[in-house]
């Protein structure tokens, strides 16, 4: 079984690419994370899922046609961080934010809704994006 990437890989990916932090395939960011405040902290305990059962339902939505890739964007302060930690899910799709949002379900998730682009700036190794696809982003606070 794959384990999560390293902080230090992570890192090292970001010096690679002028400091800007590499989106994580669904494997790299979740395979082997125990850590439940990696992703959406200030909702974990409050009604946000397991990371294994968020897993579970991204790599549902990865499978599905007209999507094209599922990413996870980390939070700008890794670089300053321990660990690494998730700002927001990035998905190239075809499909609209809403039909995405309802496949996800995305209120169960805890997630503040789906929006446009990316959730940050400081995004690098995007993967290409297919004519007709477009980036929208799951968001938490």
């Amino acid at each position: 079984m794959p384990v999560v990437i390293s902080h230090a890989d992570v890192l090292a990916r970001a010096e690679a690419d002028d400091e800007t932090l590499p989106l994580l395939t669904i494997d790299e960011f979740f395979a082997g994370n125990t850590d439940e405040e990696s992703l959406a902290p200030n909702q974990w305990g409050y009604g946000r899922p397991a990371l294994s059962e968020i897993e579970r339902r991204l790599r549902e939505l990865a499978e599905e046609p007209g999507v094209s890739w599922v990413r996870v964007q980390l939070h700008g302060d890794t670089h300053a961080l321990d660990g690494i930690v998730a700002e927001a899910i990035a998905i190239c799709t075809d499909k609209e934010a809403g039909e995405v949002a309802e496949l996800l379900d995305t209120e169960s998730l805890q997630a503040d809704g789906v929006i446009d682009g990316y959730a940050t700036e400081d995004t690098g190794d995007e993967p290409e994006i297919p004519a007709g696809n477009r980036v929208i982003s799951v968001v938490w606070d």
